[in-house]
């Protein structure tokens, strides 16, 4: 029963944030600069993982800068905040998104770059326009898995989107998802899917209504391509992002920082 009250209160906590979030987001965000847009996101999706109860960890060193292309793995509903929130990145989603309710708002002010998938020249065309902004100096985002796993292993990263940052001639960040229980250390998979194409309600009720959940965000080793295709390095960047994902998360208790209990390990 504690259960379903905390849900309830996190529930209407994140409902409220994100509702203040397409608010601002309509009114006065695009008159703030670039930076100031940046941090002001970070600051939401930090506040939006606080009002569902999840205290965020940072362990590596995320690239202070672009252009760099991000690739992680994607396990819950909770992955695009929780990256937002370790620093501010921009998502390459598919376009249906930006006309979702509430979603669609909040994605497009946190610069989103919405691109087609449908046929090999939208893809073609995806890859230009992540070029583009790499060169523009972006920090891009992607889960090369192409949709949501289940937590337990990780599926296929594809490598369509790492052409981007062979013709851009950039580097890719390796970056690892995982949730854990506070209280015991151990790896949570509550905000994962129980099986496959399980509603998002499901899980996002899960997870609000647990306590003690940590988001961990491990930031691996920038590389370049150094000669290897597309497909070859996609290979390599599953296998970094599975060690990344095995390392044992440090035991150090979370401090508060700012809006949301926040960690850095070096």
């Amino acid at each position: 029963m504690a259960g379903t009250w905390r849900a309830i209160g996190r529930f209407a906590q994140m409902l409220r944030h994100a509702l203040h979030g397409v608010r601002v987001a309509r009114r006065e965000f695009h008159q703030l600069d670039a930076p100031t847009q940046q941090r002001a996101v970070e600051r939401w999706a930090r506040e939006f993982l606080q009002a569902a109860g999840v205290t965020l960890r940072i362990e590596g060193q995320p690239v202070p800068q672009g252009p760099v292309l991000l690739v992680a793995n994607h396990q819950s509903w909770l992955d695009i905040p929780t990256l937002h929130a370790a620093q501010h990145c921009r998502f390459v989603s598919k376009a249906e998104i930006a006309r979702w309710p509430v979603v669609g708002r909040l994605a497009s002010a946190a610069g989103t770059l919405f691109v087609r998938r449908s046929s090999r020249r939208d893809t073609q065309r995806t890859v230009q326009a992540m070029v583009q902004a790499l060169e523009q100096g972006d920090i891009l985002a992607v889960f090369p898995e192409g949709t949501v796993g289940t937590g337990r292993e990780l599926l296929p990263f594809h490598g369509n989107m790492l052409q981007a940052a062979i013709d851009a001639d950039v580097p890719v960040q390796p970056v690892a998802l995982t949730f854990m229980d506070a209280r015991t250390g151990q790896v949570s998979l509550v905000p994962c899917e129980a099986y496959p194409d399980e509603p998002m309600l499901r899980s996002l009720w899960r997870t609000i209504g647990t306590a003690h959940l940590v988001a961990v965000v491990r930031y691996g080793t920038p590389e370049k391509a150094q000669g290897r295709d597309r497909r070859t390095w996609a290979q390599d960047l599953q296998a970094q992002v599975q060690a990344l994902r095995q390392v044992p998360v440090q035991q150090a208790a979370p401090q508060p920082v700012g809006p949301l209990p926040l960690t850095v390990a070096k």
